[in-house]
């Protein structure tokens, strides 16, 4: 476990130095993001100690299960994104409500389905750690994240005064 996380730290760091240090990389990114799915295959794949049979089997469909997720949940996001933030018409709130009501509940049909897929490949007590992990392991991205935010900013503050430091001297 801790090979994965100082393997984490090093994957994030790399990429994080690699870019111009000016830069802030975003997730957007397709390094960025191939680098965090690989972290996830190999922090997943730990957690859940697959065996290599196992996760030859898990892989393509835990990939499809998260993909299928993952567009139900921009669904929500890009309705969201039509509503207008300054003058929010009642209609258009009630409707995003509606929405992501209905959203969650297709989410956990989805989940239905492929928890039975899943059951198939994986024991019941490792399915169970699968949820966890996941969470565990966007926690620590998004503190990786943050950490990497708050270094360019402490480093953007510390050229800033050294800019002023210079221009104080010349003066």
């Amino acid at each position: 476990m801790k090979k994965v996380l100082m393997i984490a730290m090093w994957l994030m760091s790399g990429w994080a130095w690699a870019q111009d240090p000016t830069a802030e990389p975003t997730l957007q990114d397709p390094q960025v993001q191939e680098k965090i799915k690989n972290l996830r295959i190999a922090y997943i794949s730990d957690k859940l100690g697959l065996t290599p049979e196992q996760a030859e089997r898990f892989w393509p469909v835990y990939r499809e299960f998260s993909d299928k997720r993952r567009d139900l949940r921009q669904e929500f996001v890009d309705a969201r994104k039509q509503i207008n933030a300054e003058n929010p018409d009642p209609t258009q709130q009630e409707e995003l409500v509606k929405l992501g009501l209905n959203l969650k509940q297709r989410e956990l049909d989805l989940e239905k389905v492929y928890s039975d897929r899943l059951l198939k490949v994986i024991t019941a007590q490792q399915m169970l750690t699968l949820r966890k992990a996941e969470g565990d392991f966007q926690r620590i991205i998004l503190e990786q994240i943050q950490q990497r935010r708050m270094m360019q900013q402490r480093n953007e503050t510390i050229r800033e005064r050294n800019q002023r430091l210079r221009e104080q001297q010349r003066n």
